[in-house]
């Protein structure tokens, strides 16, 4: 054998032993990413995702990365969210869709990441658009065992307690009517999959802070969904949004972002609650609590 043809041989041999120690070495790092991302985090979902777009050490599977990117995004996780804009702007495993990119792009932009904030000059936001199913806010389900499901007579019933304990909180009854429509749509054995119960959808957490003791009973849930309003409309300084982002993704995540946090789930709640209760300042009990330091850099921004 001629000794060009011997090295070529070789080479071709070094290059398959090559590929293979590096399949091998990306075994342990998928399974690192696998138990990661089962556990919740967004990087690893990520970071397993782009290995699955790009059959990085795994098969080719268009779907599993998007929906991987799609958990990850709705956790607030910027690189996630500019890349399932990419999907969405390249149609990689879904229907091609600006709109929904530009969307996502904002997100991330919003959260500082360069690209994504470039990207928004070639494919502008459209109002109106509709984001991923993946991202929108979990529904309530799942009623607890034993109690009823809510009826046009109940719900009469609901409204006239809001309407009777909502003053006392110093809380506009619509505001608090909203907030149980889209938190439970009226069900007072509403519970979500993150275990928030009850009309006003309380995470045990929240219910022992506003010393609630029987979650289902309406009376009670709406009493500690209240409290808990009059305590961020104090916060917040009367700001709405801000509330109402608070009260769904907890007022330290407000505090972080400096305004409603990037998550597609919250921003959804506020859009829909908004659109019901539209007035965006709400009087408030400064005695309550005092206010998150976030409000004075606020008010200096908008002034």
């Amino acid at each position: 054998m001629k000794p060009v043809r011997i090295l070529a041989v070789v080479t071709l041999a070094l290059g398959a032993i090559g590929s293979i120690a590096a399949a091998a070495e990306a075994v342990p790092v998928v399974v690192a990413l696998e138990l990661a991302a089962g556990q919740g985090d967004p990087r690893a979902m990520a970071e397993l995702a782009l290995k699955y777009e790009h059959a990085e050490g795994v098969p080719r599977d268009l779907q599993k990365a998007s929906a991987l990117y799609c958990n990850a995004a709705k956790r607030g996780y910027a690189e996630a969210q500019f890349r399932l804009g990419w999907v969405y702007a390249n149609g990689r495993g879904v229907q091609r869709d600006d709109a929904v990119a530009a969307e996502l792009f904002a997100m991330a932009a919003e959260l500082g990441h360069e690209h994504a904030a470039k990207l928004l000059k070639y494919i502008p936001k459209r109002s109106g658009t509709r984001l991923p199913s993946c991202l929108l806010p979990d529904p309530a389900v799942d009623p607890a065992p034993g109690i009823a499901e809510a009826t046009a007579e109940n719900r009469s019933e609901i409204e006239q307690l809001v309407h009777r304990f909502a003053p006392q909180y110093a809380v506009d009854p619509a505001l608090a009517l909203a907030v149980v429509s889209v938190e439970s749509a009226f069900n007072p054995a509403a519970v979500s999959p993150k275990n928030a119960q009850g009309l006003m959808q309380l995470i045990p957490e929240t219910a022992e802070r506003f010393g609630v003791k029987r979650v289902f009973n309406p009376a009670e849930n709406i009493k500690g969904g209240l409290a808990y309003l009059r305590w961020l409309l104090a916060f917040f300084q009367g700001d709405v949004p801000l509330v109402l982002a608070a009260y769904n993704a907890g007022e330290r995540a407000v505090e972080k972002y400096r305004g409603i946090p990037p998550y597609a789930e919250t921003r959804d709640y506020v859009r829909k609650i908004s659109g019901i209760y539209k007035k965006a300042k709400h009087p408030y009990q400064p005695e309550v609590v005092a206010p998150s330091p976030i409000m004075a850099r606020i008010g200096r921004a908008r002034g």
